[in-house]
Parts: C-alpha cells; sequence; structure tokens
C-alpha cells in the first residue's frame, strides 16, 4: 500500500501548480501550493501514508463533519433537519442565494456555510466556550490525537475577515433559523474551522465513519451506526460543493473538502482517507487531491456505486 500511495502522489503532484491556495483568508495564504500527501488507515487500525502527509493544516469545512455529528447526538436527527436540510447545491459553498430565493428558514444542507453555521448553533454548551471545547475534545477523540489545537493566527484571521459568513448568519438570525447570540456562534465556527490537523488526523475520522462509527484502534463505539450513516449519505451528496456530482461520478466516495487544502473521505466497509494538497481548484476543492483520490480509487475500485 505504501508504495501504491507514493506512486500515486509522484503521478499528482504536477496538477498543484494548477491550483492556487486560498488567500480571502489572509492566514490561509502561507500555505505551501506544492504540498501533496496522503493517508490511509484501514479498519484493522493499520496505517499508510505518502507524499507530505505529516504536514498541518486547518481543517476548515472538514470540520462541519464533526459538528453535524455532535449535533445530532446532542439534538436528534429530526430537530436537526428541521432546521438545515439535506440536499446538494449548484451554489457556492458561501452563497447567500438558496437562502433568499429558495428556503430563507433552513439552509440546504449542512455542508455548505449557512448550514454549518446552523448546525454549530445546535452543539451542546452553556457558553461558546463550552460549545467549542466539546467539539474539539471530539475531535480529539475521533482522531486518536490528545495535540490537536487550533491554530490561533488563523481563528484571528477568520474573525476579522468573516463578514460574508457574519452577513448569512444575521439573516438566518431573522428568519429564525438560528437561535442564541449570533457573535457566539460564529466564534465557535470560526474556532472550529481553524482546528490544525494532518493527512493521518482526518484518515482516522473517516475510518471511524468507514466502520460504522467504531473506532478502529479501540473498538470504542462513538457514534451510533445510523448516524455514522447519516453523515457519510451526506458527505456523497453535498461534501464536495457545487462539485459533488462530479466528484461522485469520478471517484464515488463519500467525502469532505475544506479551504485548507484537506479532504477528508470515508470508504463504507473498507478505510478512512485524508489528503492534503493547499492549491486548490476554482471551486474551492483541494486539485491535486481530487486527482490522488481519482487515481487510488480507480486502481483499488473504491466507488460505492
Amino acid at each position: 500500500m505504501n508504495e501504491l500511495l507514493k506512486t500515486i502522489i509522484k503521478n499528482n503532484r504536477h496538477w498543484t501548480s494548477e491550483g492556487k491556495v486560498a488567500t480571502y483568508i489572509p492566514g490561509l495564504s502561507n500555505a505551501n501550493p506544492d504540498a501533496l500527501g496522503i493517508c490511509v488507515t484501514n479498519l484493522n487500525g493499520d496505517e499508510y501514508c505518502a507524499g507530505d502527509f505529516d504536514t498541518k493544516f486547518t481543517v476548515q469545512s472538514i470540520s462541519k463533519v464533526v459538528t453535524l455529528l455532535l449535533a445530532i447526538l446532542d439534538q436528534g436527527k429530526d430537530k436537526v433537519f428541521s432546521k438545515v436540510g439535506m440536499e446538494p447545491t449548484a451554489d457556492a459553498f458561501n452563497s447567500m442565494l438558496t437562502l433568499e430565493n429558495r428556503n430563507s428558514h433552513r439552509p440546504i444542507n449542512p455542508m455548505i456555510n449557512a448550514g454549518a453555521i446552523v448546525t454549530v448553533s445546535m452543539v451542546a454548551g452553556g457558553s461558546c466556550d463550552e460549545a467549542f471545547n466539546r467539539i474539539l475534545e471530539f475531535t480529539r477523540k475521533i482522531t486518536g490525537n490528545p495535540e490537536i489545537n487550533i491554530n490561533e493566527s488563523v481563528y484571528l484571521s477568520e474573525k476579522e475577515t468573516g463578514n460574508r459568513n457574519r452577513a448569512l448568519a444575521y439573516f438566518m438570525k431573522s428568519t429564525g433559523a438560528i437561535e442564541g447570540n449570533v457573535e457566539e456562534v460564529l466564534d465557535v465556527y470560526f474556532r472550529q474551522c481553524s482546528i490544525e490537523a494532518t493527512c493521518k488526523d482526518i484518515a482516522r475520522i473517516g475510518a471511524m465513519l468507514a466502520n460504522d462509527g467504531i473506532l478502529p484502534w479501540s473498538g470504542e463505539e462513538v457514534v451510533p451506526k445510523s448516524v455514522a450513516r447519516i453523515v457519510k449519505s451526506i458527505m456523497a451528496t453535498c461534501g464536495m460543493y457545487d462539485a459533488s456530482g462530479k466528484f461522485a461520478v469520478h471517484i464515488g466516495i463519500p467525502a469532505k473538502s475544506g479551504v485548507g487544502g484537506g479532504i477528508l473521505a470515508s470508504v463504507p466497509g473498507k478505510m478512512g482517507i485524508g489528503v492534503l494538497g493547499p492549491a486548490l481548484d476554482s471551486i474551492g476543492n483541494s486539485i491535486g487531491g481530487i486527482k490522488v483520490l481519482e487515481e487510488l480509487s480507480r486502481d483499488m475500485d473504491l466507488s460505492i456505486f
């Protein structure tokens, strides 16, 4: 497996020159656009890595998977999906169009920014600090990495420049989609996006989901099978923003991307995959990471379809 992964990284590294790192969050602009790495964790807990797999990056929208899991555990699926939908979108991840034109009281899915902000508002906690600490501790648990923390400079950068997310959040507050203090909800959202991880960390999250909520390295069930399956389904249909359909056709694996360059993928019953490639395509997905996953899926016949 290690040799296969090394070959795939080598075959696809040139794609990084076709993309650009995210700059709309200033703290992300320092990422190395040439970085490309992958880790695979199977359901026995065995791990295989290649390329720049130990490079740290902020998970950004990959954190939406974690908060969706927590929100469902805290509130139940019926309440969560009364506040946020589960349908794919053809609009950008930070678009306001569907809120204004289609369904003002319920964002279209929890993998776009509007839906994720509503989801964050449903994570239990007596304060924003308590809610975020629950997200952080849950992330540490499902990655098996107690050292995970936030990148403070990226967090402050996101908080300072996140005016579009503020516009989304205040709009949703006005329609009743968000309960509670908007700035506190946003602070949790900005902090969760700034959690720093590696390919190995997100591969382990993918492996837990692939194993129906059971940690492969300990056998502990952290998420009920039914909840893990809901989240994998939403990843498969909505996790790659408005490129989710194309990703399903060419790669066919439940996945969630982030503008930090990471992609978390989960092959049900087989493995979790973590990929990093900070150079992004025009939609906001890792251009090299997608090519790596496409070759891996083809070589190992991983498509779920």
